[in-house]
Order: structure tokens, then C-alpha cells, then sequence
């Protein structure tokens, strides 16, 4: 299988969503899902929460694509996009309740690989990435019902390969990777209550482009990485950079993972960020299956609490339900 990759690969954040004031509560996301990934994986794999160990194989993707991002409403899991011999433009869903393969409910505007994933309640998103050409584009599909994207607004530059955050309110983009400036460090954000662009609103502590995303009720987070300037095994980085919902402003280093990596999935569960698979020079060979967890509690370094059923990178996408 071909795989040409352009400036990197999106990685999905998971998210840990709190509900607006009169809303139901949704009930709490009991396990972490790794969908698609490199080489040529169609796999959903599925790994607890409630306690540390290795993931199940659940189910299939209806094709095998690595580059994607991944999206979670309440009771299902999202993939959008990606890349296999050629940019695609599929919308994957898959149930939580069973474990079963996933469905094509829809299709993106175009094909295309490293956008970076955030949902609201009711909605998921695709935002930036490539179809060959680096995008800026918002796009938005309804959990309601199985159907095709919309074009909601623009990120304030076209990038491809960042992490995607959701808090209750808005979605975030962070880092990534620009064409002219190279490897990234903005941290961008849009409002779901009404389509509009994105706004800047702050900076993570390092340029990077294919970390994983994940978030907590109060926070975003942003892990691993890779900086195009620094190269080589030293590029792959290990940090974990945490920025705040309530207020906008910049990133702050609040620990490490247990090896410097990129282009990971990410999950979140209500009191833990995860980050599963993606690739790693201080690995032989460099692709990880390891998945690390750190507490959304306390800014502390991540462990290694289990492995992937199959070593894969090249963005997976990250689910939690």
C-alpha cells in the first residue's frame, strides 16, 4: 500500500465533555478506543478505564486508513477522513454499547488525511488537514442522524496534523504543521453554540506537530509530538502541556510521557488522559503499542499501563464511550 504522508499526521483528542447548565448528565466514557493507524490497520481496539490493562480487538473500520481523526458522541465512535492508497473522505461510526465493525454514515466535503477531531454533544468536527493542499476549513457533522459534513467556518491558518480538544462550550486546535512556518505551537478555538471561525488564543510551551490531544472538564491537553526543526530522534518529544477552558492564554509543561512520541491517538476518560500507539525512535522498530495514562487530578508524569493489540502509528484515531 502507497502512504505519502504531507506535513504529518492528525491525532484525535479525546474528550470529557460537562453537559450546559440544565442539560442531562451523559454517562461516564468506560473505555478507551484506538481505531485505524498504519500499517494498513482497520482495527478498533478497545481498553478500560476502571482499570490498567492491554486492549481487545472490537471490531473493523469499513476501510483500512491511517491519518484520521476521531470523534465521540455519548453512545457511539467516529472517524472522518484519513489517508490509504489516496485522501478519503469516509465518516466511520461505531457503536459502544456492542463491539461490532463500524458503518460509512457520510462523507467529509473532500478526501482528506491529518484534520484534527473535537465533538460537542451533538455534533462532530474535522477541522484543518490536507487533501494534498493544507486547509483551514471547520467541518461539521450531526450525531442525530447519519450524513455528510458542512463547512462551518475557518482555523485562523491552514494546518494540518494537530491535536484536537473539546471542553463543553468550544473545540480547540493545538500545534500542527504550516507549509511556510513549519511546525506549530498555536493554540486555536471555536465555538460550537454557532458556526464562526476560530480565534488565537494562546501557545503550547514548544512547537510540534502530530501530538495527541485529550481533555478533561476543565482543561486541554497536549502530548508528545514532533518538531520538524529539531529532527530526527530528538524531535520526537515527551512533554504533556495542559492549557485552561475558563480563560484563554498559553500552555504550561505539567509532566512526561514514558517515551518521547508522536503521531498517537488520544483518549480521555473522566479523570485520565491516555495516549495509545504512534511512533518512537527509542523503540526497535519505532512503532509503539504501548498505551500511557496520566491523572487529569494532579500535573504528574504518565505511566505505562498496558499495550495495543498490534503496534501501529500514523494517527490512529482516538475514541472514548
Amino acid at each position: 500500500m502507497g502512504f505519502s504522508i504531507t506535513g504529518g499526521v492528525s491525532i484525535t483528542g479525546g474528550v470529557s465533555l460537562t453537559p450546559p447548565a440544565g442539560s442531562p448528565s451523559p454517562a461516564p466514557s468506560s473505555s478507551g478506543y484506538t481505531s485505524g493507524g498504519y500499517p494498513a490497520d482497520a482495527t478498533i481496539d478497545k481498553f478500560p478505564f476502571a482499570s490498567d490493562g492491554n486492549a481487545t480487538d472490537v471490531g473493523d473500520l469499513t476501510v483500512a486508513r491511517g491519518s484520521l481523526s476521531g470523534q465521540s458522541s455519548s453512545v457511539s465512535g467516529y472517524t472522518s477522513g484519513g489517508y490509504d492508497t489516496g485522501a478519503s473522505n469516509v465518516i466511520d461510526k461505531f457503536p459502544f454499547a456492542s463491539d461490532a465493525n463500524a458503518t460509512d454514515v457520510g462523507n467529509l466535503l473532500a478526501g482528506n488525511y491529518n484534520s484534527s477531531g473535537q465533538n460537542s454533544t451533538d455534533s462532530g468536527y474535522a477541522s484543518g488537514g490536507s487533501t494534498g493542499t493544507l486547509l483551514n476549513t471547520i467541518q461539521k457533522f450531526p450525531f442525530s442522524s447519519d450524513a455528510n459534513s458542512s463547512d462551518v467556518g475557518d482555523l485562523t491558518l491552514s494546518v494540518s496534523s494537530g491535536a484536537g480538544q473539546s471542553s463543553s462550550t468550544h473545540g480547540y486546535q493545538s500545534g500542527g504543521y504550516d507549509t511556510a512556518l513549519g511546525s506549530l505551537n498555536n493554540i486555536q478555538k471555536f465555538t460550537f453554540s454557532s458556526d464562526s471561525n476560530a480565534t488565537d488564543v494562546g501557545v503550547l510551551t514548544v512547537v510540534r506537530y502530530t501530538p495527541s490531544g485529550q481533555s478533561s472538564s476543565a482543561s486541554g491537553y497536549s502530548s508528545g509530538g514532533f518538531d520538524s526543526a529539531t529532527g530526527g530522534a530528538a524531535g520526537n518529544t515527551n512533554i504533556i502541556d495542559k492549557f485552561s477552558f475558563s480563560s484563554d492564554g498559553n500552555a504550561s509543561d505539567v509532566g512526561d510521557l514514558t517515551l518521547g512520541v508522536s503521531r498517537s491517538a488520544g483518549q480521555s476518560s473522566s479523570d485520565n488522559g491516555y495516549l495509545s500507539g504512534g511512533q518512537s525512535p527509542s523503540l526497535s522498530p519505532n512503532t509503539s503499542d504501548i498505551i500511557n495514562k496520566f491523572p487529569f487530578s494532579s500535573d504528574s508524569n504518565a505511566t505505562d499501563v498496558g499495550d495495543l493489540t498490534l503496534a501501529r502509528t500514523y494517527s490512529p484515531a482516538g475514541q472514548q464511550g
